[in-house]
């Protein structure tokens, strides 16, 4: 990677922000990041540190190909070595970011050296026996968990954070999901391919994708997951959809996602039309959302000024604005509104170190 590139990542990286976890008299810990050098898993060391997580000792997992590096953890350069069963004994928490097959194969391991396993992956969230958690939906999950805490997909992560207080007020009867997903939800590779295929395109050359089955510079496509031939939907979307009832205990939810790929590096973005048991005015749900953790209002109409992209990278709190009434809907029961939020921090590193928090106490 270019000087030059390696400056256009850095301004996507987290800005600086003083720890907001209390662990003061909390148990240092033993603490496992699998896929330790992706995007996610540098994003957990970052956010492990800032937070001021108490770690004992950090053991940083990765394939054979990345054993033998190095990465930067307060002040000290910690060693990246290879994945295996052996490496989970004392271990505490271990963080998995490596990959469904990877998931499936390790936790299992994980659990049964005394861990506690907080996974990022899609492979057991629809277990029922593993509580699918974002801290300040459904906390109360976790008293259930027997080893195994699945950290939820981002979209589902960052919609649900704009959506659960509106839907603790009145109920939530329909909701309509539209995503505008970056660069970052599928790693490291793809952002540097954007990066890429940017540079390509404005200088009129040709660029063969890599990482994406689309040109990406310039460019949007439906989200490359494998479509459901009867639902039509693909697995992103099937992903939002199951993931958000299952966040918010509502299995019969009316809800319906499209999930869309965008050039954009890190942060997603997401459409949301909510209709609700009662009406409910804009104003109210400024209030709301106001007052909910976690989420920060960003909603000036007269300097059109709403949730951007540019704005929630490096950011902890979901940005939420753009509220209004949905005038097809004469009830007065339906919002539109719209919400960014980092796809690596909430909707992956952090959700998953907030997890890692509340287990240690």
């Amino acid at each position: 990677m270019s000087p030059q590139d390696q400056q256009r990542l850095s301004e996507h990286q987290p800005r600086s922000r003083a720890p907001e976890a209390q662990h003061a008299g909390a148990r240092p810990a033993t603490v496992a990041v699998v896929g330790a050098t992706g995007a996610v898993g540098t994003e957990m060391l970052r956010v492990l540190e800032a937070r001021g997580f108490p770690v004992r000792e950090l053991r940083l997992l990765a394939s054979a190909r990345s054993a033998g590096s190095r990465m930067a953890f307060r002040g000290e350069q910690l060693e990246v070595t290879e994945l295996s069963e052996a490496a989970f004994a004392g271990v505490d928490v271990a963080l998995f970011s490596a990959g469904g097959e990877r998931s499936r194969r390790f936790a299992p391991a994980a659990v049964a050296a005394g861990a506690v396993v907080i996974d990022n992956s899609s492979a057991f969230r629809m277990a029922p026996d593993v509580p699918l958690v974002v801290p300040e939906i459904n906390a109360g999950a976790l008293a259930g968990h027997t080893g195994i805490i699945a950290n939820p997909n981002c979209a589902a992560i960052i919609a649900g954070m704009a959506l659960w207080p509106l839907h603790q007020v009145s109920p939530i009867r329909r909701v309509v999901v539209t995503t505008y997903q970056a660069a970052s939800g599928a790693g490291a590779a793809a952002m540097q391919e954007l990066i890429d295929a940017t540079r390509a395109y404005l200088d009129g050359q040709p660029f063969t994708p890599a990482v994406m089955p689309h040109p990406y510079a310039f460019n949007l496509f439906s989200h490359n997951t494998e479509i459901d031939p009867e639902t039509g939907y693909n697995d992103e979307e099937t992903k939002v959809i199951r993931e958000l009832r299952k966040i918010f205990g509502e299995p019969d939810l009316r809800a319906s996602a499209t999930c869309v790929r965008v050039p954009v590096l890190r942060a997603h973005s997401i459409a949301l039309n909510v209709t609700f048991d009662r009406p409910m005015t804009p104003a109210q749900a400024r209030e709301i959302l106001g007052a909910a953790p976690g989420l920060k209002i960003v909603d000036d109409a007269a300097r059109n000024h709403f949730p951007m992209p540019n704005e929630a990278s490096g950011q902890d709190d979901v940005l939420v604005g753009r509220i209004r009434e949905d005038v097809s809907d004469g009830s007065g029961r339906s919002l539109a509104l719209f919400v960014a939020g980092d796809q690596l921090l909430k909707g992956a590193a952090l959700n998953a170190v907030q997890i890692a928090e509340m287990v240690r106490g």
